[in-house]
């Protein structure tokens, strides 16, 4: 039987991952929970759902999934990829599994801006993360990661986003076919960081896409 999938997200990444669960023959995409306002510099999530006639949520609240009972209402997989909201504690309990990825090297670079912090603090490797949502912030235990390098003296955050975009396709890709047999790693919050809204001030010129070309910042 076909594991039921609903697919939270935004952008070109999420894109790639809905059309990965369309084509597997061991899921069902159900439903698409897409990031509204969706960013106008990436593709549209929506358009894609229009395109290969998959539901999706217009207003982007996954409170707003159709025929959703909070009494008998499951799903197999929800899959997070870069959705902006907090999932309540009762659709996780509606889950029999239910994951975000996260673009940093977790439980280093919680909150927001992660790529960008990370390059501010001249790190010299950062990491994509796919963990179990919890109430808490990136905080649920990781199902798993990879690390790569990054060059502070020659990065924008716009090179690092793209490198790990591609890294978190190829985690996807390698994660989700193994998913029932991985034991997920419980995070160590001593060695956590942790960035909000109100530090982004602190960013300078890293706040920005790119440091010569003033563009919208990514989250």
């Amino acid at each position: 039987m076909k594991k039921k999938v609903i697919l939270f997200g935004r952008g070109n990444l999420a894109i790639r991952i809905a059309d990965w669960f369309m084509d597997n023959a061991d899921f069902e995409l159900v439903t698409v929970v897409p990031v509204i306002p969706e960013p106008l510099w990436m593709d549209s999530l929506t358009e894609w759902c229009k395109k290969n006639k998959i539901s999706y949520i217009p207003s982007g609240n996954y409170a707003d999934i159709e025929n959703v009972s909070r009494s008998d209402w499951k799903i197999d997989l929800v899959f997070s990829c870069f959705y902006d909201k907090i999932v309540k504690q009762w659709f996780i309990e509606k889950c029999e599994n239910i994951l975000n990825l996260h673009h940093a090297p977790l439980p280093k670079y919680r909150g927001i801006l992660p790529i960008n912090w990370a390059l501010k603090n001249k790190e010299k490797k950062h990491g994509v993360t796919i963990h179990k949502i919890t109430q808490g912030i990136d905080d649920g235990p990781i199902i798993s990661q990879i690390d790569y390098s990054i060059y502070e003296d020659i990065d924008e955050v716009e090179d690092v986003y793209k490198r790990a975009t591609e890294y978190a396709w190829t985690l996807f890709q390698q994660t989700i076919p193994i998913l029932d047999k991985i034991n997920p790693i419980s995070q160590d919050d001593s060695l956590s960081s942790y960035y909000s809204k109100e530090d982004r001030k602190r960013l300078g010129d890293r706040l920005s896409y790119n440091r010569k070309i003033n563009k919208n910042f990514l989250e």
